[in-house]
């Protein structure tokens, strides 16, 4: 950087940032990547670390890198659309996408249900419900966690059948439920537990949107509320009108 650009009347940090933009949309710096260091990017531009840090700063608020505490900074993914609406099938919305989605148990078990998941899925409150904990992948980028109740009256051994089918569509299809929708969505933001950094790869501190909804069967009967937790940074929501 010479002292004609300094002259230029843009501020400094914005011509980090441009350069770092640039850099990023010609795949200089590829998606995931870390970027080079505050002093080495200082040394570059000829700046000093706080006009880096400004610019780093507000190529994060755009959403085109991200920070991790004693790791650097890191180019982010682009963020995969996923649109909310009537009928909303992961695998579907994945595969639409051109990547390839999968499912994968991390634990299922039976309990009673409480009086608001009573509520949701039309059973007496203590009734059996079979208790699904998910992990569901975008290639092999981990999109979001999921724990999903079922009545186990109505889907005995739920847990068994989605460990070897690794999708709520096939799932549902194997006690001969073959078409189902969206009753309500309810969207929250949040940051991620300890828990579901590691199961989403994620530095504790980052945003997930927190996702619960209720799916009903042609005759709009409950047959299923899950609590979603999606890594913010991965994916966008769409909502679709109709």
């Amino acid at each position: 950087m010479t002292m004609q650009d300094a002259a230029s009347g843009v501020a400094l940090w914005r011509q980090v940032a441009d350069g770092i933009e640039r850099g990023i949309a010609d795949g200089s710096f590829a998606s995931g990547e870390r970027l080079p260091g505050e002093i080495a990017i200082a040394e570059t531009y000829r700046v000093n670390r706080h006009t880096v840090r400004r610019a780093l700063a507000a190529l994060a608020e755009r959403g085109l890198v991200r920070a991790e505490r004693g790791s650097g900074t890191y180019v982010e993914a682009p963020r995969m659309a996923y649109p909310l609406r009537s009928r909303t099938r992961f695998s579907e919305i994945v595969g639409a996408g051109g990547r390839e989605p999968r499912g994968q148990l991390i634990g299922a078990s039976e309990e009673p249900a409480t009086r608001e998941l009573a509520r949701q899925l039309g059973v007496k409150t203590g009734a059996p419900l079979i208790r699904i904990e998910a992990l569901r992948l975008a290639d092999r980028a981990p999109i979001c966690v999921g724990t999903t109740w079922l009545a186990a009256e109505r889907f005995p051994d739920a847990g068994r059948i989605y460990e070897r089918v690794r999708s709520t569509t096939k799932l549902l299809a194997h006690y001969g439920v073959r078409d189902y929708r969206r009753a309500s969505t309810r969207v929250a933001a949040a940051i991620v537990d300890a828990t579901d950094a590691i199961r989403l790869d994620l530095a504790l501190g980052r945003p997930v949107l927190v996702v619960d909804s209720v799916d009903v069967d042609s005759d709009a009967k409950p047959l299923l509320t899950t609590h979603a937790r999606f890594a913010a940074e991965r994916i966008e929501f769409v909502v679709e009108n109709g």
